[in-house]
């Protein structure tokens, strides 16, 4: 009996689709399978209990098996967060004094290397637990660039000849970055608050002997009209007859036909830039769209225009500034008369670290 020759991988061998690189190969046996312990990592800082279980899942509950490829995916997964903890904490950090930065700085540093060189310890025992050697012999350093290598950059800076990768240096700036505008923010509503108390504090004496308080509107860049209408509402039996919406067009409209008035209060604070192709005619008709369809916010120009629109005296009160009456033409004896009442409202410079807000002014 004369066996038959397999002619299966000359033909392989000899087919043109192999010289463009395709190839094949006989399937690869089952990957391995791993048993092994994890001792769980202790807090270097004791701080909110222990930091390692943030980092690493609890792989050492129980003997667990993994296939090889589940131990790599799962030393990325940890390591990613042990970097977003860095970054968390670092955010963290920013916040307080300078001294308690510093301090807080440093202590994340230690404990942020000291997590980073366990995790990097524990990452080689377990590739040592799979057998992974290095074929000159060098196992240590094979280990140390297998385990860089399924990381992709290291967490923290350690005190070795290699450069950081790039990626590593766009995450450190980012935290940088981070870190710097909430201390920023820190900063600025520290300031801020202080500077509202005070005007708080000034215009409740104004309003306080007047019989007035504040009735605080919402602040989403609607805050003039939303008071406007809150007035309205107060003084016609608890509805409005215009929605804050409404006044908005109504402003708009009335902006657009009257242009010639408002045109050269509304060029002195919107300066056109040179060489420009818009013409102020255009630049105030694109004003007078963003007042009628946008949360745009209202000012002097927007009230200027309600005064007339309403025929009504406007009076804001201020904490930080003289008072402001408008259209004092409507101003009737009685500000809080039922019929012919005026419009108050408050301006507000320093509220919710925004800058500048309306809120509505009711009797008491």
């Amino acid at each position: 009996m004369v066996r038959k020759k397999n002619t299966s991988r000359t033909l392989l061998a000899t087919s043109p689709h192999l010289a463009s690189g395709r190839r094949r190969f006989a399937p690869r046996p089952p990957l391995p399978v791993c048993e092994f312990r994890v001792s769980p990592m202790e807090d270097p800082q004791g701080i909110e209990g222990t930091a390692h279980e943030e980092v690493i899942s609890d792989v050492a509950s129980a003997k667990k098996q993994e296939t090889c490829d589940e131990i790599l995916s799962r030393h990325r997964k940890e390591i990613s967060q042990l970097q977003k903890k860095e970054v968390e904490m670092k955010k963290v950090a920013a916040r307080g004094s300078k001294a308690e930065q510093k301090a807080k700085k440093k202590q994340v540093e230690e404990e942020i290397s000291q997590l980073s060189a366990k995790l990097k310890e524990d990452h080689a025992k377990e590739l040592s637990a799979l057998g992974y050697t290095s074929s000159n012999g060098n196992e240590k350093n094979n280990l140390d660039n297998l385990v860089k290598a399924i990381a992709g950059v290291s967490v923290t800076s350690q005190p070795e000849n290699t450069k950081s990768s790039k990626a590593k240096q766009r995450r450190d700036k980012r935290a940088q970055q981070e870190a710097e505008r909430e201390q920023r923010i820190q900063a600025e509503q520290s300031d801020t608050v202080t500077d509202r108390m005070i005007e708080n504090e000034k215009l409740e004496k104004k309003l306080k002997p007047l019989g007035l308080t504040v009735c605080e509107i919402k602040p989403d860049g609607h805050c003039l009209y939303r008071a406007v209408e809150n007035q309205l509402a107060h003084f016609s039996g608890g509805r409005s007859p215009y929605t804050y919406q409404e006044l908005r067009e109504m402003v708009a409209a009335y902006l657009r036909k009257h242009s010639s008035d408002f045109l050269p209060f509304f060029l002195s604070e919107n300066s056109i830039e040179s060489g420009s192709d818009e013409s102020p005619s255009l630049k105030f008709e694109n004003y007078c769209k963003e007042v009628e369809s946008t949360a745009a916010w209202g000012g002097q120009l927007e009230l200027g225009a309600l005064t007339h629109i309403l025929k009504k005296h406007i009076l804001i009160f201020s904490g930080s500034f003289p008072d402001v009456e408008m259209g004092k033409e409507y101003k009737s004896d009685d500000v809080t008369g039922s019929s012919n009442f005026s419009i108050m409202l408050s301006y507000h410079k320093h509220a919710f670290g925004l800058g500048e807000h309306y809120n509505s002014v009711v009797p008491t």
